[in-house]
């Protein structure tokens, strides 16, 4: 895989770079930032949805299945863990992703189903819902 790079420049803002491509990071005014570039996090949620868009693109492709468009919609929130109903782990906080997936085009029931159990395979989204350890490099 590419390796990403990212340096801090001035105040929050960071240029990333990774296959020639360069993009800005940084935080609101209101944060003490620029607003150059969208926050980490909204550049995460979007790399997110951007993955299960291609995937589902991808898949219909294959599957020559009439899929025109896809549409994620995406949010998270943090909660401490000792508060969260259902989790019995020992972390502090976990985080709740909410997705809304719309699907454009003439697909039938059966389609849209298995389109959104694929959604749930994309890469992104299998780094962030498996565990995954960090490494000095």
């Amino acid at each position: 895989m590419p390796k990403t790079n990212v340096s801090l420049e001035d105040g929050y803002k960071t240029t990333i770079s990774c296959r020639g491509q360069i993009f800005h990071a940084d935080e609101p005014v209101e944060d003490g930032g620029t607003d150059q570039g969208p926050r980490p996090s909204e550049m995460f949620l979007g790399a997110l949805g951007s993955c299960i868009a291609i995937t589902l693109k991808m898949y219909a492709g294959r599957k020559g299945w009439p899929l025109e468009g896809v549409d994620v919609a995406l949010d998270y929130e943090r909660f401490r863990g000792e508060d969260y109903e259902g989790y019995g782990g020992d972390s502090t906080y976990v985080h709740e992703v909410r997705e809304g997936i719309t699907l454009r085009g003439p697909l039938s029931d059966e389609q849209q189903v298995r389109l959104k159990e694929i959604a749930t395979k994309c890469p992104v989204r299998r780094l962030l819902a498996t565990p995954t350890f960090f490494k000095e490099a």
